[in-house]
């Protein structure tokens, strides 16, 4: 297959699907190996001299996608404050940082490309930042209160997944996709975006191809819903940002899309609720991991005329459990913790919750730029139509059975 162009020659997840990796959060994939020594480092005598020397070839590594994703971040948020009020004549910007971010991530992208330099910072921006900014979201929150989400938002979180799982294998067949590419895709919908496909493909032994197009098919669709949801929630639930958090978070694919949309949501309409229903519920869909992905594994390999030999479908606990989500979890009981032993009206636990509270938006900012970034349109058009319908379609379903639920059990997962 010939290389899309309009983007490093090196960055092609068709070509070298790990490359693609950073394209999204990976909740519950391993850190990479540490590189071999550096040349640099053989004239160096002492240990510490070797750390200094790595440190410094990690900071020069990093620094550029770092760099440009902050700039992204700034730009965007100063962006919005300007069409707010030189544009819409209003006090709070009716245009969302985070939308103008991702969107300042795709221009640049796809019309002068994204140079090799950029990607190792770029990739910790989705694959550390982004967990940092969710786990310190879990200090908005008590034990009290992100078990009273979690527990309204089981039933939505378990329908969503089962309508999710069965519609898109069904579908997928009937569009005569590959059984292990349609398995991909419909994990990627109902469970956690990427991280769900990463986890899934060695359970079924998929093929690295088959990794690249599921993968780019939930970035493409996430981000699409991750933009439009926020609007759309807060139009379908008048407002309510309990119900509009149920939405964000059961419709929408990946924790980092989930996380956006969120904040998208708060910076619109000034309403933090929204999004920390839409991350509890969203974590409470990763923990689904570990029933669902050994599930499909049994689905796929019934059939013993598909099964390679050697398939074992394990499944590592931090691919099931990924630390963020304990991160999350300790930093919930933290909070819980201080507001017990009587520190709601000190003013040093208010201002260290402020302070963590902005740099979860800082990080989860900087997260969008880099998901914006790797967004590459070229390589997209090169799926085909099929893999892209059942992108679309699992998309609408889901996101349909959502709402429907939502309608449904609304006296039930309605909480003050």
């Amino acid at each position: 297959m010939s290389e899309p162009r309009g983007g490093s020659g090196s960055f092609n997840v068709y070509l070298d699907p790990a490359k693609g990796e950073w394209l999204d959060s990976y909740e519950g994939v391993p850190a990479p190996a540490a590189p071999e020594a550096l040349p640099g480092e053989r004239r160096l005598t002492f240990g510490w001299q070797k750390a200094v020397h790595r440190a410094l070839h990690a900071l020069g590594q990093l620094a550029p996608g770092l760099g440009l994703a902050v700039c992204l971040a700034v730009a965007g948020t100063l962006l919005a404050g300007w069409m707010g009020s030189a544009v819409f004549k209003m006090e709070r910007s009716p245009v969302s940082p985070i939308l103008l971010t991702v969107l300042l991530g795709l221009l640049i992208r796809n019309v002068a490309g994204l140079p090799a330099a950029l990607e190792e910072g770029l990739r910790v921006c989705v694959r550390v930042i982004l967990r940092i900014g969710v786990a310190l979201l879990g200090l908005r929150l008590s034990l009290a209160a992100a078990g009273q989400i979690g527990l309204h938002a089981l039933p939505l979180v378990l329908g969503c997944i089962a309508v999710g799982l069965a519609s898109v294998l069904w579908l997928g067949k009937r569009l005569g996709l590959p059984p292990r590419l349609a398995s991909l895709i419909a994990v990627g919908t109902g469970i956690c975006g990427v991280s769900a496909i990463v986890a899934t493909a060695p359970a079924i032994k998929a093929k690295d191809e088959e990794v690249s197009y599921s993968v780019t098919v939930i970035a493409l669709f996430g981000m699409v819903a991750m933009c439009v949801y926020p609007f759309l929630a807060f139009f379908i639930f008048d407002g309510d940002p309990t119900l509009a958090g149920f939405f964000l978070g059961t419709a929408i694919h990946d924790t980092s899309q989930v996380a956006g949309a969120g904040l998208m949501y708060d910076q619109l309409y000034d309403d933090p609720q929204a999004l920390e229903v839409a991350t509890t519920t969203k974590l409470l869909r990763n923990l689904c991991m570990g029933v669902v992905i050994p599930l499909m594994a049994w689905l796929h390999y019934r059939d013993k005329s598909v099964r390679p030999t050697g398939t074992s479908g394990k499944l590592k606990w931090s691919q099931s459990l990924p630390f963020f989500v304990i991160a999350f979890i300790a930093l919930v009981g933290v909070r819980t913790a201080g507001d017990s032993f009587g520190l709601k009206e000190n003013e040093t636990w208010k201002t260290f919750l402020d302070h963590s509270n902005q740099a979860s938006v800082y990080c989860l900012t900087l997260a969008m730029a880099a998901v914006g970034l790797g967004a590459s349109l070229s390589q997209m058009r090169q799926l085909g139509w099929r893999p892209l319908c059942l992108g679309f379609a699992a998309a609408v379903l889901v996101g349909g059975v959502s709402i429907l639920l939502i309608r449904l059990l609304g006296m039930v997962v309605k909480f003050s």
